[in-house]
């Protein structure tokens, strides 16, 4: 059996910062979301480009992934990561079970740390919608691509899981099968396994119109989650505050006790504060508009003692081309400016403690440029519902490698500084 992770400690927090083998933890990290479905050896796996995958990652320094650990739903469902984890209500792809193993596994052997996302807000991986629909018998409203489809409805739609108990019953059912296990490959049960950093609760849950179910929910997950495993932290997954109202609250939704960290989201694009195709006139606006977003949600973390990752945060090629062939000289100045505002807050012991861009799409390609994923196509940085091309990093994409490889040593040279 692998078992090097038994000779990690587990990451802590103590005040602001993270703590690993006794030292802060700062980091530089990606978004690998579909690794669990790269390491299956069934239906759309490749275990090989997997281990390719982390050794690239390795190579580049970065050893923080954050990834699913969940997807529900048929997998004949639209716009959504496929085969699924659970494809009925406590029915489970076995092979995508080891696959989850053997990704643990492999992260182990190279001293990466997880975080664990255990369900979506947006339909890519099925997530609370699934579990609504699974409860009530109805369709989801999906957003767009969907013809005719729009966001307000779906996230009602969505939101309904705060108030649905059979739907909560069956995410309750989940987090106990996932903390539980045990590793086929090393023996480890996940909740003694020091790979994992964190479970979170969900990505980008949002509490539209039933803010006060919101928080039942948080604060009952996390706790739940801290009985069935003291050792590890946990996280919401929030996006912050939004510039839009979507019920959520930075603040009171951290300040639960079983909460360890908080994190925020940023995108320029989506959030239009950013136009990739006049990216002379947007560029030094939205930067702006970034900073300030990651300074206010900053103060409030450290008003709650607690650190803050930047745990999402991406910009499109040059002039929104989905290319693998596109230039990146707008990326990679973002890149370069949100690291080095990263590095500056870690290095003056600030509370923002680390980041993981998004998103890994390494050696995979899509189908062409602007596609929509379908089952057979190449996982990559974008999900099924986004179309293909977008956000990925490349492993070719040199410029935006170099940039990333100059922070992870800045920002790993921090804890020298500190001791």
């Amino acid at each position: 059996m692998i078992t090097p992770a038994l000779s990690q400690p587990f990451i802590t927090v103590e005040g602001t910062d993270f703590i690993r083998n006794g030292r802060p933890y700062h980091f530089l990290g990606a978004n690998f979301w579909y690794g669990i479905n790269l390491a299956s050896q069934g239906a759309g796996g490749n275990r090989e480009r997997l281990l390719r995958e982390l050794d690239r990652l390795q190579a580049a320094g970065i050893h923080n992934l954050r990834i699913m650990g969940g997807s529900e739903g048929p997998d004949g469902s639209p716009w959504r990561m496929a085969p699924a984890l659970q494809p009925a209500p406590g029915q489970y792809n076995e092979g995508l079970w080891e696959a989850l193993d053997f990704l643990l596994a492999e992260m182990g052997k190279r001293d990466m740390a997880a975080v664990v996302c255990l369900s979506n807000f947006w339909p890519w991986s099925g997530g609370f919608a699934q579990y609504v629909s699974w409860a009530e018998g109805s369709d989801i409203p999906y957003p767009p691509p969907a013809e005719g489809g729009g966001w307000l409805p779906y996230m009602r739609y969505s939101a309904r899981f705060y108030k649905d108990k059979t739907a909560m019953a069956a995410y309750f059912a989940h987090l106990e099968k996932v903390i539980g296990r045990v590793n086929s490959y090393t023996g480890i049960a996940y909740k003694e396994d020091p790979t994992i950093m964190a479970w979170q609760l969900a990505n980008e849950p949002r509490g539209m119109f039933s803010s006060c179910k919101y928080r039942q929910w948080i604060r009952r997950s996390a706790r739940f989650i801290k009985q069935l495993d003291p050792h590890h932290l946990v996280c919401i997954g929030s996006e912050g505050n939004t510039q839009l109202p979507t019920g959520n609250h930075f603040r009171k939704d951290h300040r639960i006790p079983e909460i360890d960290y908080t994190t925020v989201h940023i995108w320029i694009q989506n959030w239009q504060w950013y136009d990739p195709m006049e990216p002379e006139r947007t560029y030094d606006k939205a930067l702006e508009k970034a900073k300030n977003y990651i300074q206010r949600h900053l103060r409030w973390a450290e008003k709650l003692n607690k650190p803050m990752v930047l745990e999402e945060f991406g910009i499109a090629r040059d002039y929104d081309s989905h290319s693998d062939t596109a230039s990146t000289y707008w990326r990679d100045r973002y890149y370069r400016d949100m690291f080095d505002e990263v590095y500056q807050l870690a290095r003056d012991s600030r509370a923002l403690a680390g980041a993981n861009f998004w998103a890994w799409g390494g050696e995979g390609r899509p189908r062409e440029p602007r596609a929509i994923w379908r089952p057979g196509d190449d996982f990559i940085g974008d999900p099924p519902h986004e179309y293909q091309g977008w956000y990925s990093v490349y492993d070719k994409d040199t410029s935006t490698l170099e940039v990333i490889r100059e922070y992870v040593g800045k920002i790993g040279a921090i804890v020298q500084r500190r001791l």
